[in-house]
């Protein structure tokens, strides 16, 4: 894939909730090695957009399609090859060693009744290394602390290997120096293998420095677009409802409350 392979469109998007308008009309457009973070206040509807694009809630108008194709028309392991969800939290509810839940990223790839080969191993154990988890395969899942858990989950993403990335917080639990270091391993891998990532991001440090583009939701409305365009103080200060500061040293920038 190169840089104008478009992964994801979404067409005059609408989203309601109990009778309340999330966003009316939205075009999107997410193509490969882009970066972009939904951007908003709590109860805005980030992660119903994000669960919209991954086609596991419904619209109220307006269709979303995986590189051309509406997601109505692919089966849920079609779904699964082609884009990959990070829920904001992960349950286990039974025991299973870091391992083996890394590799159920690899079961889109499996046919039926088939079990994960040599190479389906070697891809898991590769996601765990680059989450700096390689001495934890052999630990039970639920003993893990949250911040590596996290971590267990963003490998098994890594493993499952879509083209689409769809993350909801994946920073969470994580602490400053693991935020970036797994939001380098994910932009790296967008930029490395052409796949693109959509994060809700709380963090606007985070949007800043990893995000291209962003998607502003909230007040009923959403707006998409550069990051530079969109990532400025007159813009952010009304998105959140309080005045933001800019303030820069060098190329970094950041926002702060007044």
């Amino acid at each position: 894939m190169n840089d104008t392979t478009l992964l994801l469109e979404a067409r005059g998007l609408s989203l309601a909730i109990a009778g309340r308008v999330l966003c009316e009309g939205l075009d999107l457009d997410v193509r490969a090695q882009q970066a972009w973070a939904i951007v908003g206040p709590n109860g805005a509807g980030k992660t119903t957009l994000l669960r919209t694009l991954a086609g596991l809630a419904e619209p109220a108008a307006g269709d979303v399609r995986y590189a051309g194709t509406p997601i109505s028309m692919l089966s849920p392991r079609e779904r699964a090859l082609r884009r990959g969800m990070l829920p904001q939290d992960s349950q286990d509810a039974f025991a299973a060693t870091v391992l083996e839940t890394v590799l159920v990223g690899r079961h889109p790839h499996l046919s039926r009744f088939a079990w994960e080969d040599a190479h389906d191993l070697a891809i898991a154990h590769n996601a765990l290394a680059e989450f700096g988890l390689a001495t934890l395969a052999g630990r039970d899942v639920r003993t893990l602390s949250g911040g590596e858990r996290r971590r267990v989950a963003l490998a098994a993403l890594l493993a499952q290997d879509p083209p689409l990335l769809l993350l909801d917080e994946p920073s969470s639990h994580l602490d400053i120096a693991q935020q970036a270091a797994a939001l380098d391993v994910l932009t790296a891998l967008a930029r490395a293998r052409g796949k693109a990532l959509i994060m809700v991001l709380h963090d606007l440090h985070l949007a800043i420095r990893y995000c291209d583009h962003v998607l502003l939701l909230g007040h009923g409305r959403a707006e998409a677009g550069a990051a530079p365009d969109l990532l400025r103080a007159d813009r952010l200060s009304a998105l959140f409802g309080r005045p933001l500061k800019e303030l820069r040293d060098g190329d970094a920038r950041a926002f702060v409350p007044l």
